[in-house]
């Protein structure tokens, strides 16, 4: 079987061709790079998944994690490929190297990290996870904090954790009943029970620094009276060194559908009184503070579920180049068999998932240029546009890469047939990897409130038009290339009804139909989705049409016709689909939120 993780020919395509990452080398903060550092670090990242991460994620699932008095154990074939990942330094690529980083423009890093987060997820999961916890503490923590805490966390010498979800707040974080009551010594003694918690205690790692959020005795009720406590799982002496065992400790796993290798832990806070933390920030700014990690753990859930659909369409790719069954339709009668490859049905399914999966990889590498330009921009105004943006576009990355990674992991099996549904073929694996993504981090239906509510009405629904006139410039570009012109035509119309479907939408929100207005929310936060990938394919087809124009020849050649064909395919197929949705949602038919509760079932 083919060892397969990433395309590096498309990755290249994204980074060099339609987004010119090269351009950021002149600036003065990646002065260091150019495009041979670049590819040298991506060749020893594609290098190290193949040899120590892909041949064990298998092993991980099959193993899983155990909890054994009181220690929790991952697959025991994950130590020494964790090992090896933190001398390679590979867990904070973008961060200063005087924190332990390389420095990384941030589209770089992910290009790098296809290969690591493809070839096993929850291995390296456990390394990278710190870095958000490190980032928060970065921004908010008190300069002894980030002393204690910061270089350790993006080094992975400490791991992170993440500690929000209970038991009967569940998505509602502000009826979380976790207290913190102030000590004389500055620290607060903490009580409570998590659950869900990735990563929450583990065997590879020395310590594990947690941020909680929690009520201070006497705080107001919901959000506003929450705040944000870092509670190490071995208390840190002001010197850095270890102390004794704090009172957080797990007392239970979750056997879950898939991510078999992750410690999804339920996590007792001060089961003996004892459970000491620091405040990070200031009092009832928890969910503020939070938020910074939450985004960044929100684009980090659309990537992996990305990863999931690449691995899955090219192992689907490989498999149907290799299975031979069935003759082709319209060939002779003694015709030999063919490689399923060449059969439409086929072909219509490895088009749209090579469709979704282009898409949606220059979608979360544009959204990691846009953190890059918000690091560089040179005026306050350059900042918001690009902020903006971003904010605009987080719930998107989290919420459609679920949805359209998972799905593409069903088409990948589909393709398979009966061999992907058995374990001896991957797919089966990445399908059941793939499901949480929609999950955790807030479920994609909060994301699609969030953009309805928040995100498209934001600083009076400024980004949200700044986007349509990204998607604009676009399409007047491609207009001018015969070649597309027809696909920049379509992208036009779909564009403009999403803008028209927006407005429907935030009209309905304040309105008495406001119900209704967010029973359509994630329909339409799946046809905005559907509308970026149709900008996406049309940017890459342009580029491509003029590679094809300037005469590509070689491997290039086909690689740009690919481009073509594929936008064609989507935008040609597809996006008259979204049309139809955009149709329902602007109907705001309103029978979900109607129907009596006894309705649901006789």
């Amino acid at each position: 079987m083919a060892q397969i993780i990433a395309d590096r020919r498309d990755i290249d395509f994204v980074l060099f061709e339609q987004l010119d990452t090269e351009a950021l080398t002149k600036e003065e903060k990646y002065k260091g790079f150019n495009r041979k550092t670049f590819d040298l670090i991506i060749n020893e990242a594609r290098a190290f998944a193949l040899k120590e991460l892909l041949p064990i994620n298998a092993e991980g699932d099959r193993e899983g994690v155990t909890l054994e008095d009181g220690v929790v154990k991952v697959p025991a074939c994950y130590h020494r490929a964790h090992k090896l990942y933190l001398e390679g330094e590979w867990t904070s690529l973008e961060e200063p190297e005087a924190l332990g980083g390389q420095g990384l423009p941030p589209n770089v890093a992910r290009a790098a990290q296809e290969y690591m987060i493809g070839g096993n997820y929850t291995c390296v999961n456990y390394a990278n996870f710190g870095h958000g916890t490190g980032k928060m503490i970065h921004l908010f923590g008190t300069e002894e904090q980030k002393q204690l805490f910061v270089k350790k966390l993006y080094t992975a010498q400490w791991a992170g954790g993440m500690l929000l979800t209970e038991p009967e707040a569940g998505s509602d974080v502000g009826a979380l009943t976790t207290e913190a009551i102030p000590n004389e010594d500055g620290t607060y003694s903490l009580t409570g029970t998590k659950i869900f918690i990735t990563n929450g205690d583990h065997d590879l790692s020395e310590n594990i620094i947690s941020p909680v959020l929690a009520r201070i005795k006497g705080a107001p009720a919901g959000t506003k009276g929450i705040s944000i406590f870092i509670v190490p799982k071995f208390w840190v002496n002001p010197d850095g060194s270890l102390g004794d065992r704090n009172d957080i400790v797990c007392t239970g796993i979750e056997e879950k559908m898939g991510i078999h290798g992750s410690a999804c832990c339920t996590m007792t806070l001060g089961g003996k009184g004892q459970c000491r933390g620091l405040l990070l920030g200031q009092e009832n700014q928890g969910m503020k503070i939070m938020f910074h990690m939450m985004n960044e753990a929100r684009l980090g859930v659309g990537f992996q579920a990305f990863m999931h659909a690449s691995v899955s369409y090219l192992y689907a790719l490989n498999y149907a180049r290799e299975r031979v069954q069935g003759k082709e339709i319209g060939g002779a009668k003694d015709a030999p068999p063919v490689p399923i490859i060449r059969h439409p049905d086929v072909r219509r399914m490895l088009t749209w998932m090579k469709a979704h999966v282009d898409g949606l990889r220059s979608f979360i590498y544009y959204t990691q240029t846009l953190i890059a330009k918000v690091g560089l921009a040179c005026s306050d105004e350059e900042c918001r546009y690009h902020q903006g943006l971003l904010d605009l576009f987080t719930p998107l990355v989290k919420a459609y890469c679920a949805q359209r990674g998972f799905d593409v992991t069903v088409q990948a099996m589909q393709v398979y047939g009966g061999y992907g549904y058995i374990k001896e073929y991957p797919v089966e694996q990445q399908l059941r990897d793939c499901k949480i993504a929609s999950i955790y981090e807030g479920t994609d239906g909060i994301q699609s409130m969030d953009l309805l509510a928040r995100k498209i009405v934001m600083d009076g629904g400024k980004a949200f038009g700044n986007f349509i006139a990204k998607v604009q410039e676009t399409i007047v570009a491609a207009k001018g290339s015969e070649a597309i012109a027809p696909m920049a035509a379509s992208l036009e119309e779909a564009a403009g009804r999403l803008a028209e479907t927006a407005a429907v939408l935030g009209k309905a929100v304040v309105s008495p139909n406001v119900k209704a207005a967010f029973a359509h929310s994630f329909p339409f936060l799946e046809v905005m989705g559907d509308v970026i990938m149709g900008w996406m394919l049309l940017w890459r087809a342009k580029v491509a049409s003029d590679k094809l124009a300037a005469g590509a020849k070689g491997k290039d050649a086909p690689f740009y016709q690919g481009q073509l064909q594929t936008a064609e395919f989507f935008i040609q197929t597809v996006l008259p689909c979204t049309l139809g949705k955009m149709a329902s949602i602007a109907r705001m038919n309103d029978a979900a939120v109607r129907m009596p509760e006894e309705g649901f079932s006789s």
